[in-house]
């Protein structure tokens, strides 16, 4: 095995979300450094995960619009769905991203290697490449891990043809006319609400008691009333006994006793991490349930070995992973950057009508401050734009008792977009009667935040109660 001459100020293995920020703020900041893949740079997000769901769901969103043209007074009609020039335009959107991405990574000077990593010393990474060469050792001062996750399937459930996870829905050439959908989270709900606007009967069933077990329980109970009038067929607090599939379709036998059988069995029980094999037991990288137990700072129990993204228990977000490594390229340069905090996070389910959030839900905070908690529920009915997009839905902001806004929760269509101040929010702890003067946009969805924000100060405007 060789060794590469000179050492690098960081070594990066994985170049997804988390890993390629790394390296960009990395060398940004003055340092050299190597990324490691064994795949495209960009990882799951941009080429297996929320780029290619994004593109189908806003496919779905036009072929919404489409059928709803006639309640505007235009004549126009949904002929059917092309899956080959559907997936022509969702590998478009990807395939421009990453030529992006490559110009961008390229321009700093980062050392790209194309192999598959492996730790094998504090300081140092074995590459074996993928044209099968022999492998070669590069060294970092630090080394940060931020080699991803992967779908997981429940024990006793083979993937196959028609029994899927999100990775091969993407790839799918066809919309199914019918689905069962396992996990009621953030891919359950988004792959159900596409299909369901591209034609397929689906039916999600949810282990626990309510869609989007992380969310606010008031979003959950509204998105679900919201699914079920859209003809997505709910099941919650049903558990799976096993399933099979044949040449025709999926079958999934549930512990009720029932069965459900469609085209396609999509399991979207969640994402493990992938950090076996990649040398950790052999430096003393410490581990729980696969995950990299790390500190605030993200540093692993080895000295100069960080870990970021979905390696770290807690949210798995891109955007978290991307944060998680410009956090920790300034942490090496001799940086002070502050812990990114889960809770903090903006969170965002892209299905119809979405679901955006970010801070506490009203039970979280309540069990950190008691009854010194104050909330509020401001619906869409009042907002203009809303309407004239037509969809329902809420803001419901949180605070503690005469003190500041500590969660923001929204549901209906594109209110992802709106987000963005929620977070600003809760993350610089404004209290509601400051928000309430800021003038904002009419008519937008926006305004929303701030009828809301009027309504928890006292002085509601468009709002009854």
């Amino acid at each position: 095995m060789s060794e590469d001459q000179d050492g690098y100020d960081v070594v990066v293995l994985g170049a997804g979300s988390g890993g390629y920020a790394c390296a960009l703020r990395a060398s940004q900041l003055g340092l050299t450094v190597a990324l490691i893949e064994e795949a495209e740079l960009g990882g799951t997000c941009l080429h297996r995960g929320c780029i290619p769901t994004k593109a189908l769901l806003h496919a779905a969103e036009v072929a919404d619009e489409v059928r709803s043209a006639d309640r505007l007074g235009l004549q126009a009609s949904l002929e059917g769905i092309d899956g080959e020039k559907l997936l022509a335009y969702q590998r478009s959107v990807v395939d421009g991203l990453y030529r992006g991405l490559t110009g961008l990574v390229r321009s700093r000077g980062i050392t790209q290697i194309a192999g598959r990593g492996h730790l094998v010393g504090q300081d140092a990474v074995a590459v074996r490449p993928l044209d099968g060469t022999s492998s070669h050792v590069v060294r970092g001062r630090s080394v940060v891990l931020a080699t991803g996750s992967r779908p997981r399937f429940l024990p006793g459930i083979t993937p196959g043809e028609r029994i899927v996870s999100s990775q091969e829905a993407l790839q799918l050439s066809q919309v199914p006319s019918s689905a069962v959908v396992l996990g009621g989270g953030v891919i359950g709900t988004e792959f159900a609400s596409l299909w369901r606007s591209l034609g397929a009967q689906v039916t999600i069933v949810e282990a626990l008691d309510r869609l989007l077990p992380s969310e606010d329980a008031t979003s959950s109970k509204q998105l679900e009333r919201a699914l079920t009038r859209r003809g997505i067929t709910v099941r919650t607090g049903v558990r799976v006994a096993g399933a099979q599939e044949t040449t025709e379709s999926a079958t999934v036998s549930l512990q009720d006793g029932t069965t459900l059988e469609a085209d396609v069995l999509l399991v979207a029980v969640g994402r493990e991490p992938v950090s076996e094999d990649i040398g950790l037991e052999s430096v003393g990288v410490r581990t729980d349930g696969g995950f990299i137990a790390v500190d605030e700072q993200l540093r692993t129990s080895v000295p100069g070995i960080y870990a970021v993204g979905d390696l770290v228990p807690g949210l798995q977000l891109a955007h978290r992973g991307f944060a998680h490594g410009i956090a920790t390229a300034e942490r090496i340069a001799g940086l002070s950057p502050a812990p990114v905090l889960d809770e903090i996070i903006p969170r965002v389910t892209y299905c119809s009508p979405q679901v955006a959030s970010v801070g506490l839900t009203e039970d979280a905070a309540r069990k950190r401050f008691g009854d010194e908690v104050d909330s509020v529920e401001y619906s869409l009915a009042g907002n203009g734009k809303s309407q004239i997009l037509g969809t329902s839905g809420l803001v419901k902001m949180v605070r503690r008792k005469d003190g500041p806004i500590v969660g923001v929760h929204l549901l209906g269509d594109r209110m992802g977009e709106q987000i963005s101040e929620a977070q600003l929010l809760v993350n610089w702890e404004a209290y509601p009667q400051d928000v309430a003067p800021l003038i904002h946009a009419h008519p937008t969805q926006n305004e929303s935040l701030g009828e809301a924000a009027l309504a928890l100060a006292g002085a509601p405007l468009h709002s009854h109660n």
